[in-house]
């Protein structure tokens, strides 16, 4: 999977310089996401002295604010439009990549159970997987360089927690303890998904083999061996949604109350009248960016489940190539 793309000099201009385009790209747009994080602290500083006092502020100056902003976002839109495109393309050639090199051991592994399935659909969806959970994962890890500094800076500001008193620096360790529990909470409840999901594939592939070989010859694809590899599928599924079901439970049942967390934490400061608008406005923007970047195994589970059933059919097929 991975050596057939970045150890194959003929993919070392893709794999390598493709590779730190993305990165490049990549950082840009979360330098840019900084940028637009100031600008929120401005924007509500300015909104909360226009409310304060009325007309201090004239319409073109307003108008050059909101400009300012379009500006950012207008640049980080195209950076963005023109990564993905160029990312589709990059994680194409991954594709091509691995495609060509089981190809070229076809004799090898014509024998294997869905070998038609794991050269055409396995390769896919491996590399649209890795184009979003690849990228994903680089712009989590980007985006707290850049951000965890600022809310370490900004937590100066903030100094008591509820219930708890003086912590120094408080929001950035309730961020990396939130985030850290939620990771270790949900992993341990879906700990049975990705072999579950490995099952499902397994019978699926079963299924539509015995179809594909009842289209030439006509002692197979009978009716009641339809029936029992049907009923496989059938029991896997339902198995897989039961699992699915608490694990979306407690999914989405902690990033709802992720919302509020970072309130929860300035509630304090902000009760005492430590914080302006345009400060809290910043300092909760930079605290969901540092949050979600933490917990990016939590965001993006299922995608990894999904990702590592793949992996475990590609490894499997890579083993016999070598045998």
């Amino acid at each position: 999977m991975f050596k057939s793309f970045f150890g194959n000099r003929k993919w070392w201009a893709w794999s390598l310089g493709g590779s730190l385009i993305i990165l490049l790209a990549t950082w840009y747009r979360v330098e840019l996401d900084v940028q637009i994080n100031q600008w929120f602290g401005e924007f509500y500083d300015t909104i909360q002295q226009v409310l304060k006092k009325p007309n201090s502020m004239t319409f073109p100056d307003f108008m050059k604010l909101l400009l300012k902003f379009a500006q950012i976002a207008g640049i980080s839109m195209i950076v963005a439009v023109l990564g993905d495109f160029f990312g589709r393309h990059y994680i194409f050639r991954w594709r091509e990549a691995m495609t060509e090199y089981y190809q070229s051991h076809w004799e090898k592994v014509r024998h294997i159970e869905g070998s038609s399935q794991r050269i055409q659909e396995d390769t896919m969806r491996f590399a649209k997987i890795m184009e979003t959970l690849g990228v994903s994962f680089l712009q989590a890890i980007l985006t707290l360089i850049a951000f965890l500094p600022l809310l370490w800076e900004l937590s100066k500001q903030v100094t008591q927690m509820p219930w708890i008193g003086y912590v120094d620096h408080a929001l950035v360790y309730v961020a990396l303890l939130f985030s850290l529990a939620g990771t270790v909470i949900l992993a341990v409840v879906g700990i049975k998904l990705p072999g579950l999901e490995f099952n499902n594939q397994k019978v699926e592939a079963a299924y539509r083999k015995e179809l594909v070989l009842g289209e030439d010859h006509i002692d197979r694809a009978q009716l009641s061996v339809l029936k029992d590899l049907f009923e496989d599928i059938r029991k896997n599924n339902y198995r897989l949604y039961w699992h699915y079901m608490y694990f979306d439970l407690a999914r989405w049942s902690y990033l709802q109350f992720a919302v509020i967390v970072p309130y929860i934490a300035l509630a304090p400061s902000l009760l005492m009248g430590l914080l302006t608008l345009g400060t809290l406005q910043q300092i909760v923007r930079a605290f969901n960016k540092v949050q979600d970047s933490f917990q990016f195994l939590v965001q993006s589970w299922t995608t990894i489940v999904e990702l590592l059933s793949i992996y475990k059919r590609l490894k499997g097929f890579e083993q016999q190539i070598r045998g």
